[in-house]
């Protein structure tokens, strides 16, 4: 079986290779300080297992597997409990609550040999991932082997193109391969508005609404840009911002 740790503690990392180099069975094909490394490594190596980490800075284990996808299987290896609920949505194989024992890691690499993720599930580990309780803090899209961390707060507006969206923060734009619903749902519904059924928007990147013609309008944006609004969206944008 192919292994890779994701840890940003070297001790930890040394920790489980001690453990693991017991189990003949196990290669050990990559160690990865931080998620972007582990997003790399899983995406050129195609391990069997990934044994992550979930809070490391910059992407934390979730994010991770956001972005890689279930091209492997994950063991989540952390020190706090809270996090166990999440892990098993998003289809975990095991938790390892720090510290473990080698026992305990035997029971992981044992469920790890015994179990098979059939194909239908193999997309749902990834949205199930992507899935917060609370909303989205920032936005991770994928650029070739590049990955833009984007800050929620900082975006000004989103536009469906089928089965992409396109974001605008910061003056910049970026696609990202999803659903305006699906993305919709893990906005801060307190910054965001729906106000057409192609456009989203920061309400603090509204500068005014402009009448275009009978029981249709336009958002001007303070980077210029001129969105359309439907008259549900009018009426949002009304409450709002009245």
């Amino acid at each position: 079986m192919r292994v890779i740790i994701v840890d940003d503690e070297f001790l930890a990392r040394a920790l489980l290779r001690e453990y693991l180099a017991e189990h003949p069975a196990i290669e050990i094909v990559a160690e990865c300080a931080n998620g972007f490394e582990a997003v790399k490594a899983i995406a050129e190596l195609q391990p069997d297992l990934a044994f992550l980490d979930i809070q490391m800075p910059k992407l934390d284990g979730f994010e991770v597997v956001e972005l890689a996808g279930a091209r492997t299987q994950y063991v989540f290896v952390t020190a706090y409990d809270q996090f166990a609920l999440k892990a098993f949505e998003v289809r975990a194989i095991d938790y390892l609550l720090k510290p473990f024992s080698r026992e305990r890691l035997a029971q992981a690499l044992d469920s790890a040999r015994s179990r098979t993720t059939p194909p239908e599930q193999v997309e749902a580990v990834a949205q199930e991932a992507a899935r917060r309780n609370g909303p989205l803090e920032r936005i991770l899209i994928r650029d070739g082997a590049r990955v833009h961390v984007v800050p929620s707060s900082s975006i000004d507006w989103i536009e469906a193109q089928d089965d992409y969206v396109q974001i605008s923060a910061g003056g910049r734009t970026h696609l990202k391969n999803g659903r305006m619903a699906e993305l919709e749902q893990g906005l801060d519904p307190a910054l965001f508005l729906r106000v057409h059924r192609s456009y989203i928007v920061n309400v603090g990147a509204i500068e005014r609404i402009e009448a275009a013609s009978k029981d249709s309008w336009c958002a001007v944006l303070k980077d210029g840009k001129r969105v359309p609004v439907s008259r549900s969206g009018y009426q949002k944008v009304r409450e709002r911002i009245a």
